[in-house]
């Protein structure tokens, strides 16, 4: 590392913060350490009330001339920003799995082309953003999406810019100016977006990166009287704080707080696509959001799954995620390894059963977590109501489909919910009948921008995507206008 550039498999990152269209750097810095092998990436600008403060100062003072900036400029910005992204997509691929240990493959093919995608269909669609105008008694009634503000975003460590310019890329649309705070375990590649804004000709002040702790920086910022609209991603425990924050100034919030989803596997179901489905929770070494970790299975069948299970779990290639053979990479963190061993070990404890996994995988190190299946749970112990945020599964079996709902349905938690069947009438009654923001049939993580994402109970509160992403960062205006004839002048 020189000065504040540190250097990651041969990509240069900038460690300050990005402020009004400048790097600013900090009297402190936090360590950022990959965890493929514990090296040390950087000395990372480590931010606190004086960075936020001046980086909702620049928001604020951007704003004006960014709102008023017509919708077409806007939507070339955003294109000119997802061509940099395209143009620069290996080095962020690259740099993110040093940063956050997923594969380096997932991030090659779908993960850096989503972040692109993530401006191109905001742009797009703030073109055709509009309502038709209605009639009352003769008045017209016109909708109009009217830019809030400055935006605070904060966003989680599993997929790092993918979900903060699925944040971003809205906001911007809408007229906004944002703060993003991104997680302090990989702030890697959102120092790379902001060259690419600035390569761009995103105004200075549109955009703002602090980097930091949420105790020290976030709190600084979602305590904002300026701030207009807060969006979050992550914990349930951080979300209340967030929400009690935001609730001096009544600021407007958007949160999205994991869960504890199920996958139903009904006895008519295609076997072996079912079990795929399973196994294909284990992605990102579960840490995933959406990652359906409540297996319910018909007990007429649950002895065949389990068997295909076990072979085609066993398959998978745990490893170092820059290698193309491997499945499964490390956990973020030491921390989090040990959370999640921490469930494993108190379900065991308390009779559980692993089929398989059941600890880490210590011939690769601290941080690899074996894949792991547990049976004989209790559905009102810790590990079926709580969410874990590792490679770690449940098994259960149903002996009707009212019980198999009931238990899909019996958690806090409501934010996506997977199911396998082979009859279309039960795959829409069903889906009828489970409490969650997303379901699959048939498939899983299949994601359309245009839908609105978003969880029931304590996964989350509203809904982003399509016009749903603009319907929250905007203040949305009724203007009723009467009728010309008859209105008296002077």
């Amino acid at each position: 590392m020189t000065d504040h550039i540190t250097t990651v498999a041969g990509v240069a990152v900038d460690t300050r913060h990005w402020i009004g269209g400048a790097r600013v750097a900090s009297e402190e810095t936090f360590t950022d350490v990959s965890p493929i092998d514990g090296s040390v990436l950087g000395e990372i600008a480590r931010g606190t009330a004086t960075e936020a403060t001046a980086a909702v100062a620049a928001a604020t003072a951007a704003f004006p001339g960014w709102a008023a900036t017509p919708r077409a400029e806007r939507a070339r910005l955003l294109h000119a920003i997802a061509d940099g992204v395209e143009k620069r997509l290996e080095e962020f691929a690259i740099v993110e799995t040093s940063d956050n240990g997923a594969l380096l493959r997932s991030h090659r093919r779908g993960v850096m082309p989503r972040v692109a995608h993530n401006f191109r269909f905001f742009a797009d669609r703030l073109l055709d953003l509009g309502h038709d105008d209605f009639e009352t008694r003769g008045h017209t009634n016109h909708v109009s999406w009217d830019p809030a503000g400055p935006c605070v975003l904060i966003t989680p460590w599993n997929a790092p810019l993918m979900l903060a310019t699925w944040k971003i890329a809205p906001a911007l649309a809408a007229g906004n100016t944002v703060i993003l705070k991104p997680a302090e375990w990989t702030p890697l590649t959102a120092s790379l977006l902001a060259d690419v804004t600035a390569e761009a000709g995103l105004p200075a002040g549109v955009l703002n990166i602090v980097q930091g702790y949420g105790a020290e920086v976030g709190e600084a910022l979602v305590t904002h009287a300026d701030v207009r609209r807060i969006s979050f991603t992550g914990s349930v425990p951080t979300a209340r704080r967030i929400a009690v924050a935001a609730g001096d100034h009544l600021t407007p919030l958007s949160l999205e707080l994991g869960g504890k989803s199920p996958l139903l596997v009904f006895a008519d179901a295609d076997l072996d696509l079912a079990v795929d489905l399973a196994v294909e929770q284990y992605d990102n070494a579960g840490q995933v959001c959406l990652a359906a970790t409540r297996i319910l299975v018909e007990e007429t069948i649950a002895e065949e799954f389990t068997r295909r299970f076990t072979a085609k779990a066993a398959a998978l290639t745990q490893g170092d995620p820059r290698d193309p053979a491997t499945d499964i990479g490390p956990n973020i963190h030491p921390r989090q390894v040990e959370k999640i061993d921490g469930f494993v070990r108190r379900a065991l404890n308390a009779g559980a059963r692993a089929i398989i996994g059941g600890g880490p995988k210590t011939d690769l190190g601290g941080l690899y977590y074996r894949p792991t299946l547990l049976t004989d749970v209790a559905q009102d112990s810790e590990i079926v109501q709580e969410e874990v945020f590792g490679p770690v599964l449940t098994l259960q079996t149903f002996a009707s489909e009212d019980e198999a709902v009931a238990l899909a349905n019996d958690t806090r938690f409501g934010l996506a919910a997977t199911l396998a069947t082979g009859d279309p009438e039960r795959a829409e009654r069903v889906s009828a009948r489970l409490v969650a923001g997303t379901v699959w049939v048939n498939c899983f993580f299949v994601r359309d921008l245009r839908a609105p994402f978003g969880g029931a109970r304590q996964s989350g509160v509203g809904r982003e995507g399509g016009t749903w992403s603009f319907d929250f960062y905007c203040d949305l205006k009724n203007t009723v206008t009467a009728p010309t004839e008859g209105v008296r002048h002077g």
